[in-house]
């Protein structure tokens, strides 16, 4: 059978042919020498210059922003107390409504066995900082600092990243300054890990020294990391026996049903139940419910801990625990 030949396209006319094909439409085609040098220079400076003066100007684009200082808030706020979750003027409204209080909390990312996600502590940070700034009230809270200090030089292990401790420190110093520049007069520091607590404690000591004029109070909280409390609380109030790390993983249950809490898929659960290694320590961690009910335990007597610490740290009263690691 016969195939009729397939047309070319109609090639393209106007302003789009000029573009496609770099000569205005109805001028000749052929090779480059049929136009003189200058005549296709020409042409490319007059298009160019055209498409060049249509545009606006940056100082113009700029010129069209509104300034959100006084905007009136045209919708509802929602209930959050997360501020990257947070638009700019619902942050403004809960800041003039007497929201000042806010944590800086700090994280990790390491290696936590094979169950955990690397990013362990700061899925606890997720779950603890929602229920501490509700129980503690006009409370928000600042982005997480998801890595922890330590020597970047010495991290051979996949998935385990650190900053120096000038960084952490500068980072922490940085996200208080700010902070308080916007209207926040109480900043509360706490670490889920052990690297965070020194320069936390460092940087608050520093900061209240260079503020204390300024009416902006700037604490360490040791009660948060009080790994050591909440097993004890968990083996002698809630009956849930468990040994500390003794599978020999960086992993315990009341970690693990804590962060279920945030989300299942953070300690593998339903690939350990497949694969029929859903416990911790001897600790089965189904049926699922229990766990979560385990950890809604915990993540309530953590909060008392906490906020009993933040209220004591702003009367100028001492700690009565020491940050016991988990580790």
């Amino acid at each position: 059978m016969n195939r009729r030949p397939t047309p070319h396209p109609a090639r393209p006319q106007g302003l789009g042919s000029c573009l496609v094909f770099g000569l205005p439409s109805g001028l000749p085609s052929g090779p480059a020498s049929v136009f003189p040098s200058g005549l296709a220079l020409g042409l490319a400076v007059g298009l160019t210059s055209g498409l060049v003066l249509a545009a606006p100007g940056l100082d113009a684009q700029q010129s069209q922003r509104i300034d959100m200082t006084d905007f009136p808030r045209p919708i509802e706020a929602v209930d959050n107390v997360w501020i990257e979750e947070l638009t700019m003027p619902e942050v403004r409204d809960a800041l003039q409504a007497g929201m000042t209080n806010v944590l800086i909390l700090a994280g990790g990312v390491e290696e936590n066995g094979p169950y955990l996600t690397t990013g362990k502590h700061n899925h606890v940070l997720k779950v603890m900082g929602e229920s501490i700034a509700r129980r503690m009230g006009n409370t928000l809270v600042a982005p997480i600092l998801t890595i922890e200090p330590g020597n970047p030089a010495n991290q051979t292990t996949p998935g385990s990243i650190r900053i120096s401790q000038a960084t952490y420190r500068a980072m922490l110093t940085d996200v208080a300054t700010s902070l308080k520049t916007q209207g926040f007069r109480n900043i509360f520091m706490m670490g889920d890990s052990g690297g965070n607590q020194a320069g936390q404690r460092e940087v608050a000591e520093e900061l209240n020294a260079a503020w204390g004029d300024d009416g902006v109070g700037v604490y360490y909280i040791p009660e948060y990391y009080s790994y050591g409390e909440i097993l004890r609380y968990q083996n002698e109030v809630m009956g849930v026996a468990e040994t500390q790390y003794s599978e020999g993983f960086h992993d315990n249950y009341y970690i693990t049903s804590m962060i279920l809490l945030d989300d299942p898929r953070h300690v593998r659960f339903e690939e350990r139940v497949r694969a029929g290694k859903a416990s911790i320590n001897g600790i089965s961690l189904v049926p699922l419910e229990k766990s979560l009910w385990h950890g809604r335990q915990l993540v309530e007597y953590r909060t008392d801990l906490t906020v009993e610490g933040m209220r004591r740290a702003m009367a100028g009263t001492a700690s009565e625990l020491e940050a016991e690691p988990e580790a």
